[in-house]
């Protein structure tokens, strides 16, 4: 019996000494990268044509979320960034979409409108911007709380609602583009001067050394086998040209026209490789946190549409970057001293008119137009030439609350009518009161993300969801996207570097499970609206 006592002793003091000698293994460098408006498909539609070091490394020696969704509505820009950072969804980060009306002032508002601040190193008209509209915490606000504010959080993009989301409330430093002159900007939110090497970077004129070089396809045009023809009725066209073949003649257009070419994505990357040395990310006793978001995906998306070769180059082009990214963290940090994730913050669509001439059901919806002609019918049944449909966009209708109290009118009864009147609208599959939504005939799937995505103070009242390929015709060519559709809500997901097991993840996860999975990755609280779960498939 003594000796089981004492063999038992001997154990346990030998674990408890392994536990006592244990160290915490954290990266060096986080590094959040968001390709906004990239499908799922992309990953594999042109892997053949990526080279071995960008989404192939990532790919091949990283951690793939094969089914990583989007579980909220809309599935726009500022929503996306925003739900990977917080790990929350509109109803309770507050970002109900890029616009809205408030509910309370009735006031028409940007997801990172703030008229308290002004700009630094730009104009004000793109400077007057902050995180204040954003409700919850993120990822990057834990991990500066976590480490007392030693950890540095440093945010990128040409977008300015991509660089100041991500950053979060207490970001050293979040950066965006100047829409006027192509320079990288911030608000006095952040800081009330330009650091000097930013200064020294915008001093360079990247943008016109990029732009000056015109638009080329890399490779020879006729090995674009992926994509439609160059020259097609899809595709929108740039400013002053004729045509929307290659190539096309940057050299001539503004500078802030860089966002629509693959060379804003190379410029952010400049912008980002430039950070890493001169703020020291990544070299401290703690965790940094870069955010670089590349947007001019979305931009030539929208504008030539998923099919076209400008997209094909792009993302050809974008593989290159960020292959030279990582073997630049592998130079200036050392390779397993970071941790990478990629995603994006929405799909895109295919131009319906090219579904329509393959034989796929698809069309446009022109909310203008519905606006109008609800606005007519309610005037005619309440006999009034008050508009009582103040907007329809962002996948709501807005009602006009003082119209209806000016007439003293039941919105119950405005919202029933229009319902009722669009029912002959067979364009439009569902359109759902939101305060009753719990007994709407909409599948559980649906009814969820709709409620995810509906915040009482930012929202409409009613939610239009349209048919599958159906979306909002601000443009009939190129695409968009914000539906609940897989095409929108079907994202990449790919982990890799310090504390990422090698592999793949079949099972469907959600965006809001991002910034748990950091969470754990870096052994810190996960933001204060979180919802989501940690992936543990894709930890060590």
């Amino acid at each position: 019996m003594k000796y089981f006592l004492a063999l038992f002793m001997l154990i346990s003091l030998h674990s408890v000494g392994q536990n006592k000698n244990k160290s915490l293994k954290r990266p060096k460098l986080m590094v959040g990268l968001v390709i906004d408006q990239m499908r799922y498909d992309f990953l594999y539609r042109y892997y053949d044509r990526y080279q071995d070091g960008g989404f192939k490394r990532l790919l091949n020696d990283g951690n793939s979320c094969e089914n990583m969704l989007i579980n909220y509505l809309p599935s726009y820009t500022a929503p996306g960034h925003t739900c990977i950072y917080t790990g929350s969804v509109p109803s309770i980060h507050g970002i109900a979409s890029n616009d809205w009306i408030d509910q309370v002032s009735g006031n028409t508002v940007y997801c990172t409108d703030d008229a308290t601040v002004k700009a630094v190193g730009g104009t004000q008209r793109s400077g007057k911007m902050s995180p204040r509209n954003l409700y919850a915490s993120t990822i990057t606000d834990e991990l500066r709380l976590a480490t007392n504010f030693k950890s540095k959080t440093i945010a990128v993009s040409v977008k300015d609602r991509a660089s100041i989301l991500p950053g979060g409330h207490t970001a050293n430093g979040a950066y965006w583009m100047d829409d006027s002159n192509g320079v990288f900007m911030t608000s006095t939110y952040y800081m009330n001067e330009l650091p000097s090497w930013v200064t020294a970077f915008n001093a360079k004129k990247n943008s016109l050394r990029y732009m000056n070089q015109d638009w080329k396809t890399m490779y020879p045009l006729a090995s674009y086998l992926q994509s439609a023809a160059d020259e097609n009725a899809y595709e929108g066209k740039f400013t002053g040209e004729t045509t929307t073949t290659f190539p096309h003649l940057t050299s001539k257009m503004r500078l802030s026209d860089i966002k629509k070419t693959p060379f804003g994505n190379s410029i952010v990357f400049d912008f980002a490789k430039e950070a890493i040395v001169e703020e020291k990310l990544g070299q401290g006793s703690v965790t940094d946190f870069l955010s670089i978001s590349c947007s001019s995906t979305d931009y030539v998306g929208h504008q030539f549409g998923p099919n076209s070769i400008e997209i094909e180059d792009t993302y050809v082009r974008l593989d290159k970057d960020i292959a030279d990214f990582l073997n630049y963290l592998d130079e200036k940090l050392g390779e397993g001293n970071y941790t990478l994730f990629l995603t994006a913050d929405h799909g895109a669509a295919h131009n319906p008119q090219y579904l329509r001439d393959h034989k796929v059901p698809a069309g446009f919806f022109y909310d203008g137009t519905l606006k109008d002609e609800l606005n007519a019918h309610l005037g005619k049944k309440f006999n009034t030439d008050k508009l009582l449909v103040k907007q329809i966009g962002e996948n709501f209708i807005w009602i006009n609350h003082n119209a209806a109290d000016s007439l003293k009118l039941d919105e119950a009864l405005i919202k029933k009518e229009i319902l009722q009147r669009l029912k002959s609208h067979t364009e439009i599959q569902y359109a759902v009161d939101m305060e009753t939504i719990q007994s709407a005939a909409l599948p559980s799937a649906l009814k969820e993300m709709a409620i995810n995505g509906y915040n009482a103070k930012r929202s409409g009242e009613i939610l239009l969801l349209l048919q599958p390929a159906w979306f909002d015709a601000y443009a009939t060519t190129g695409t968009t996207h914000g539906t609940w559709n897989p095409y929108d809500t079907h994202i990449p997901m790919l982990w890799y570097g310090s504390g990422i097991k090698n592999g793949t993840t079949t099972r469907t996860v959600h965006m809001t499970d991002i910034a748990a999975t950091i969470a754990t990755l870096l052994h810190i609280q996960m933001p204060n609206g979180c919802i989501g779960e940690c992936i543990s498939e894709v930890i060590k």
